[in-house]
């Protein structure tokens, strides 16, 4: 005997669905005068992307000839990284592709910046770091060096061999300085000199930005020095890196970069949701019309499907970060959306047939629900496949789903592109709330309708009086 749900089923899946699509799109807010606090991300908290809010991005290369080595590729982007937040530009993206020697950066346009100069801002990020080593430290209230001469600079980017974090035997974390012959003697003279001062400090400078400020401690004759510090094993290797960047053989080359206009991508973004509100709407009424009460239950289905999605790029599940949305991530929840249709379209020609061959209401649910699971399996698993492999070959190097691609992928490197990222995303988890949302809560709703007696006619199912 099969499992019946009880009548009141319908309206508690009901009731959670429209809670839950109330709270995915506008979320909890409460405002205090000036002060905004968010309990639940709704719609209004979506992290667009840079071909919505527009922006810049570019591509750098090392010039024609130059192998750069992975060190020397993260040193770049420690360079790049640290120009960007110089400028105030924190909402940034930066991807580096190891096989193909390329950094890929995103950055958003920011408000008040009219007069940004997207060519100069290109060109500034890929020139060349300026490393020095500086005796003592001042710094003005704008965060310039102060009284800076000749005398001062003990060592540049040109006598440093290279940096790397390390661990001393009694676990402390460290990042260790090697030295050119170039820089040996000059460095044992300073060190020899402010090894005997109470506050004898070696600065460390990238462009006009200290990073790193540590105090001398012995003379130092071999050209390898120790950086202590409360490093974690991430700071340690990000010090390291932006000490490398200064000792870089070469500038980065602009291999492409371009510019998109806020205007331009807001209109773009408003098109693209008035197209999904117009494709909800006519697949619903499709729906009503082809399939009746089914037709009735696949809507409700398919809002909160809709729901779901938007939920899983605000951020509104824990085990689920806030997710940048693209155009292509919007057309991959619209593609969603065609998917949960055919998912019902199945379930409810089943139903259809089955009642027609003569069977009761209950048992025609039954048998659509079980012969129609698996071609919506099917078609779904094989989606599912698409997406993880289209996140896998276009996400970052450091994402899940690249980490396990790279036996794969590994002979044509990596081609990071967050907007087919984003649509893979997109449609991932359109499928997956297709089984929640398509499957399984519009199973319950429809067992559970059918039981009251004025909804038991086969008609309002499809079939025959």
């Amino acid at each position: 005997m099969k499992h019946r749900v009880g009548k009141p089923v319908f309206f508690i899946v009901l009731a959670l669905l429209l809670a839950f699509t109330y709270l995915a799109f506008f979320g909890i807010h409460s405002v205090y005068g000036d002060v905004t606090r968010v309990y639940i991300k709704g719609a209004d908290d979506i992290r667009w992307g840079i071909d919505i809010r527009g922006g810049v991005d570019a591509t750098f290369t090392p010039p024609e000839g130059v192998d750069a080595t992975n060190e020397q590729m993260d040193a770049a982007a420690a360079v790049i990284k640290n120009r960007l937040v110089t400028q105030n530009i924190t909402d940034y993206e930066l991807y580096t592709d190891y096989n193909k020697d390329r950094i890929v950066v995103r950055f958003p346009w920011q408000v008040g910046e009219e007069d940004f100069d997207p060519e100069q801002a290109i060109s500034e990020l890929g020139d060349m770091a300026q490393l020095t080593f500086r005796e003592g430290i001042e710094i003005n209230d704008d965060g310039t060096p102060a009284g800076v001469t000749e005398e001062n600079i003990i060592l540049t980017g040109e006598d440093v061999e290279e940096a790397y974090a390390s661990m001393t035997q009694d676990q402390q974390i460290v990042v260790v300085l090697r030295l050119k012959d170039s820089g040996k003697e000059k460095f044992s003279e300073a060190t020899e000199r402010l090894s005997q001062e109470d506050n004898g400090i070696i600065s460390i400078w990238m462009d006009d930005t200290v990073i790193s400020y540590p105090r001398v401690q012995s003379h130092i004759t071999d050209g390898i020095a120790q950086i202590e510090g409360n490093f974690t094993a991430e700071t340690a290797t990000e010090l390291a890196d932006r000490i490398n960047a200064g000792a870089l053989p070469f500038e980065l080359v602009t291999e492409n970069f371009s510019t998109i206009s806020p205007t331009l991508g807001m209109g773009a973004r408003d098109a693209m949701v008035l197209a999904g509100a117009i494709a909800y709407i006519l697949v619903a009424l499709f729906m009503i019309i082809m399939y009746r009460l089914p037709g009735v239950i696949a809507a409700i289905a398919l809002m909160g499907q809709v729901a779901g999605m938007v939920a899983c790029v605000t951020g509104f599940f824990p085990a689920f970060n806030s997710f940048t949305l693209t155009l292509p991530g919007i057309a991959g929840m619209i593609l969603s959306i065609g998917m949960g249709v055919d998912a019902n379209v199945i379930t409810s020609e089943r139903i259809k047939e089955e009642l027609r061959a003569g069977k009761t209401l209950d048992g025609a649910i039954n048998l659509g629900y079980e012969r129609g699971f698996s071609a919506i399996f099917d078609g779904n698993v094989t989606v599912v496949i698409v997406s993880i492999i289209l996140m896998g070959a276009f996400g970052p190097t450091s994402s899940f789903f690249a980490k396990v691609f790279s036996p794969v992928f590994f002979m044509f490197g990596s081609s990071t592109a967050g907007s087919i990222y984003s649509f893979g995303y997109t449609l991932l988890i359109g499928v997956i709330f297709n089984f929640v949302m398509g499957v399984t809560a519009s199973r319950l709703m429809l067992k559970s309708i059918s039981r009251f007696k004025i909804f038991r006619s086969p008609k309002l199912y499809g079939g025959a009086k």
